[in-house]
């Protein structure tokens, strides 16, 4: 073995001082990262190179709190009940495309899940809500009306006349 190895003395510095004011404010301001540490602790007169600092920071166990993910429904979902007759679910969506000249149109879908019908395909370049509800009154009125409607949780329908 050679002599340098084993006879090495560190001459790094314990950095006590960085690592106790580093602590102080990570506790202090909680949403900050180490770069935003490094701008105060430069303020108080220990300025250091930011790969060394980042080091300080993760030997340390300090990390900006994640945010939590998207809050969804809780509880256990129960599987859909299938159709045994017609007129029973009718399932509602949309889909879009554009003409030539890049203008964009939609098509309301509706159709029946248990014939597998379509029961409508309204095209227009805009669907209002108010237009949606009177186009499911007249197919209704012709067919009877469902005792179910499901659609995706997509924002497009989520207008106050179609809730109502």
């Amino acid at each position: 073995m050679d002599p340098k190895t084993w006879r090495y003395a560190s001459r790094r510095s314990d950095d006590a001082t960085v690592r106790g004011g580093l602590r102080e404010q990570a506790a202090e301001r909680r949403r900050f990262g180490y770069r935003r540490l490094q701008i105060l602790l430069d303020r108080e007169g220990l300025v250091m190179n930011h790969k060394k600092l980042f080091r300080l920071y993760r030997e340390e166990g300090l990390s900006v709190r994640k945010h939590g993910g998207r809050k969804r429904a809780m509880g256990t979902r129960s599987p859909m009940m299938l159709p045994d007759g017609p007129n029973q679910r009718w399932s509602l969506d949309f889909v879009s495309d554009a003409l030539n000249n890049g203008r964009r149109f939609r098509v309301l879908t509706v159709v029946d899940d248990y014939t597998r019908e379509c029961l409508a395909l309204v095209a227009d370049t805009s669907l209002s809500g108010e237009r949606l509800g009177r186009e499911l009154d007249r197919i209704g009125e012709q067919r009877g009306f469902p005792m179910m409607i499901v659609r995706d949780n997509r924002t497009e329908m989520t207008s106050n006349a179609i809730e109502a």
